[in-house]
């Protein structure tokens, strides 16, 4: 007599519920084991200024279909929103810079727009010349983006241009990062051509001309945390917060679990598992039977980060934004890193604020890198007030913000160091015989949330079959 399967999925992120729904989808019963007080792992809004803002993640990729494919099948279609058709500044040597046109993540193809855009200095722009006539730089292996980028271009370009674009992603540092993992489009160049800035030229020539172009990223109106709430309401699944994992093991042909607060500690059968916690996590569960799969979860490195938003009446800032914001290099000696004029970037934003009392100008500030976890022990106030000067000092904004709000992000952000993806392939090779049990999330999948939704349903979809049909 066959019997519903069971699945129990162990962390409640955007990673975990996708895998809940799609189990559910796949005819199992699926439980959410969430350790903290609420769902949503890096989706998180709360109001400022009356207004509901994203406190993490704020947008997903449009290239990638994985996550707005799922905002479609939750019906929430008529919410999607992109951002205005505004450019991206670079605070660097001392000012307000535009891009160089035909860049790729950072990387410049096009030497004179390089010049012209004043990012490097003079010899900053003489030493990526070299790369012109340098002969080919051999590349075995993954790599440090910040080894390849500089060899051929020269640090600068690294530190002014790359590594600033990187970090707003990784909160990572140029010299760990993998090439491989960070940089997919330039990689396989690395390893082709000569020329780097001949190589990433034919990309952006190549790029397919709209008009207007396609838009690059999506959100949600009122925030794109509303897709947890959405998810959690569809997935169909048991959810449990306050519920961590204490125990995992192996128990015939399906697994024991163990979890919940002291004093209510219970255990948990299920048919399989979907680990969608972050590595540190998932390692202290799988070293009791799997010791190798969790050594090597144990070397994945995680930064933490703050997101300071602050909210300011218009009249506090000499002119209006006229970009969607600036990413600052850590050689310029800001303690913020980027800064996103929100209610420039978002009209759906602009038109709330509108709504809920006077102008107001929205500014979400990023703070802390990897290995930089000193500035992250301030109080709130101080990061607001860290993050406010450094605005005074970039756009001449006056007077403290009316409102603001401190995120914290402890551990937030998983490393791709260079042999991330060749780690996370041992991992997986490891728990191999264990088809019941399986991995998702930032970590293991990619950073941005089409990423977890894919690799979600690739976890979902590989243990409900592994454990389909369970019998009595």
């Amino acid at each position: 007599m066959q019997r519903e399967p069971h699945v129990v999925v162990v962390g409640g992120g955007v990673a975990g519920l996708t895998a809940a729904h799609r189990l559910t989808r796949n005819g199992v019963r699926a439980t959410v084991l969430e350790a903290g007080p609420r769902l949503g792992g890096k989706l998180d809004a709360s109001p400022v200024a009356g207004v509901p803002v994203d406190a993490g993640a704020e947008s997903v990729l449009t290239r990638r279909p994985e996550a707005l494919d799922l905002i479609r099948d939750l019906g929430l279609a008529e919410r999607v929103v992109h951002p205005a058709r505004v450019p991206a500044a670079l605070y660097s040597r001392g000012r307000l810079r535009a891009f160089p046109a035909g860049h790729v993540m950072g990387v410049p193809g096009d030497l004179a727009a390089l010049a012209r855009s004043g990012v490097l200095s003079w010899a900053g722009t003489v030493r990526a010349a070299r790369d012109l006539v340098w002969p080919r730089t051999p590349v075995r292996g993954d790599v440090p983006v910040g080894a390849y980028i500089g060899t051929r271009l020269g640090a600068e370009v690294v530190d002014r241009l790359v590594e600033p674009m990187l970090g707003g992603v990784y909160a990572g540092r140029a010299d760990r990062l993998s090439l491989d993992a960070t940089l997919p489009q330039i990689a396989p160049l690395a390893r082709t051509e000569r020329s780097l800035l001949r190589a990433v030229r034919r990309i952006t020539a190549d790029r397919p001309a709209a008009s207007p172009p396609a838009p690059v990223f999506a959100s949600l109106r009122g925030g794109l945390a509303g897709l947890i709430d959405a998810l959690a309401a569809a997935c169909g699944a048991e959810v449990r917060t306050f519920a961590p994992v204490r125990e995992l093991r192996p128990d015939g042909a399906g697994w024991r679990i163990t979890a919940g607060p002291d004093g209510d500690v219970r255990r948990v059968d299920a048919d399989g598992v979907v680990l969608a916690c972050p590595a540190p996590a998932a390692a202290a569960l799988l070293r009791p039977f799997a010791p190798a799969a969790a050594a090597g979860l144990s070397g994945v490195a995680y930064a933490s980060m703050a997101i300071a938003t602050l909210a300011y009446p218009a009249a506090a800032f000499p002119r209006p934004p006229e970009g969607s914001g600036f990413l600052v290099p850590a050689r310029e000696g800001l303690t913020i890193k980027a800064a996103t004029f929100s209610s420039v970037k978002w009209p759906w934003l602009a038109e709330e604020l509108r709504a809920a009392g006077p102008d107001t100008i929205m500014v979400r500030c990023s703070i802390g890198r990897v290995g930089d976890d000193a500035v992250l022990e301030r109080t709130d106030d101080e990061l607001a007030g860290l993050a406010a000067a450094d605005l005074a000092r970039v756009c001449g904004v006056a007077g403290p913000p009316a409102d603001r709000r401190i995120s914290r992000w402890t551990g937030g952000l998983p490393q791709y160091d260079a042999g991330h993806g060749a780690r996370i392939d041992r991992v997986r090779a490891a728990l191999g015989v264990h088809p019941g049990l399986a991995l998702c999330g930032a970590a293991y999948d990619g950073v941005g949330i089409p990423a977890c939704v894919a690799g979600a349903t690739a976890a979902a979809d590989r243990t409900a079959a592994a454990i389909a049909p369970a019998r009595t």
